[in-house]
């Protein structure tokens, strides 16, 4: 089956904090040890104070508190550790959920203002994201 992104998809990021806010009851931003530990740095805060005062423990896994119904980091309309920002958030908007033709144009599309600019993101690239 061929995908609807097999000629590849413009994409780059417009700083918007679009992609930062909640659009379902499960919408955790995940972080590793590695994450945590370049946020922490990059706030110049300890890893411990960093994890207890930003993160929680869902499943056994460490994910972004939520400020309302957007990403605790968010500030002013912008992220406010976009150089330190974990993966899944550096991967938008090639998450796997987001990669149907009907997701990608009723719901990313109209969400996402870097969505057709930029440069052209390649199938295998996509590939690359999704499956990393």
């Amino acid at each position: 089956m061929k995908s609807f992104y097999g000629k590849g998809i413009r994409f780059k990021c417009q700083n918007c904090g679009s992609c930062c806010g909640n659009r379902g009851e499960y919408a955790f931003v995940y972080v590793i040890l590695e994450e945590r530990r370049r946020l922490a740095s990059h706030l110049q805060i300890q890893l411990d104070h960093f994890t207890r005062r930003y993160c929680r423990k869902t499943a056994g896994r460490y994910h972004l508190k939520d400020r309302g119904n957007h990403c605790v980091f968010l500030e002013n309309g912008r992220c406010g550790v976009y150089l330190a920002r974990p993966a899944q958030c550096r991967s938008w908007p090639f998450w796997p959920e987001n990669m149907y033709a009907k997701i990608w144009e009723n719901e990313v599309r109209p969400a996402c203002p870097g969505v057709g600019k930029g440069r052209l993101h390649s199938a295998k690239e996509i590939g690359e994201f999704l499956f990393s």
